[in-house]
């Protein structure tokens, strides 16, 4: 058997911060994911890149990242990543969607993804895990903590997904649909650090309260996310060992 060969769609531009310390979202993807012998290719479809048609089909696996954009929005490259994802669900390609990777995937099985109606939920949040026979061969908790960043969700998926995990704030937390797509609301890739610099962002460019931004920051100093039980889960679904 070959090397494995894996492709991360990029949603976002990279931060100033994530980029120094990190290489980038991409870097912070790949740290988490890539083990020994893996090929990892990067396209940033938020800037129009995308696979060449022909060689979609060269990938084991597909991971979509989060979005300071809205994934009920239609502009044009979250159209053609909807076309993608359509041809991806047809050829059974594993797909990884985080955030709005999670929401874009949502919507297109065919979900309603929008406006949360409980607004932000940024900080470490405790979810609960539906009973999945996934859960169970990862011998998981009941509930995990994992970071969260986000305004929207996926409100409604097509009966055949199955919800994986709820929390107070979201009603679809993680969902998968057949072997092939998992999605997931908060942010496995993250550090703290990440987050505190992304509510700074945030609070910049106005779209949080300076109250909520120090409230946030507290609690996330209280909390620690379990990023092993995550990262066991995302590699596991990733390479077909669930």
């Amino acid at each position: 058997m070959g090397s494995q060969k894996f492709a991360v769609l990029l949603c976002a531009d990279d931060s100033d911060y994530v980029k120094k310390i990190y290489g980038g979202y991409f870097g912070v993807f790949v740290r988490m994911l890539e083990e020994e012998g893996e090929t990892w290719d990067m396209f940033r479809v938020s800037n129009g890149q995308f696979p060449e048609d022909e060689k979609v089909g060269e990938y084991d696996g597909f991971v979509i990242t989060g979005s300071c954009n809205d994934a009920h929005g239609n502009d044009l490259w979250i159209c053609k990543l909807l076309n993608l994802l359509k041809k991806l669900n047809g050829m059974k390609k594993k797909v990884l969607g985080i955030c709005f990777g999670h929401q874009i995937l949502g919507r297109a099985l065919g979900g309603k993804i929008g406006r949360a109606s409980s607004g932000w939920d940024i900080g470490i949040t405790n979810i609960n895990l539906q009973p999945s026979k996934i859960f169970s061969s990862l011998k998981m908790p009941a509930s995990l903590s994992i970071i969260e960043c986000h305004r929207d969700e996926v409100w409604e998926l097509p009966p055949k997904a199955e919800v994986m995990a709820r929390s107070n704030k979201t009603g679809i937390e993680m969902f998968r649909y057949g072997d092939h797509f998992m999605g997931i609301q908060g942010h496995p890739e993250y550090t703290k650090d990440i987050l505190f610099n992304l509510i700074d962002r945030l609070l910049h460019r106005d779209l949080i309260e300076e109250s909520f931004a120090e409230e946030a920051k507290s609690k996330l100093e209280a909390n620690e996310p379990d990023k092993e039980a995550r990262k066991k889960l995302c590699i596991g679904f990733l390479k077909g060992r669930l």
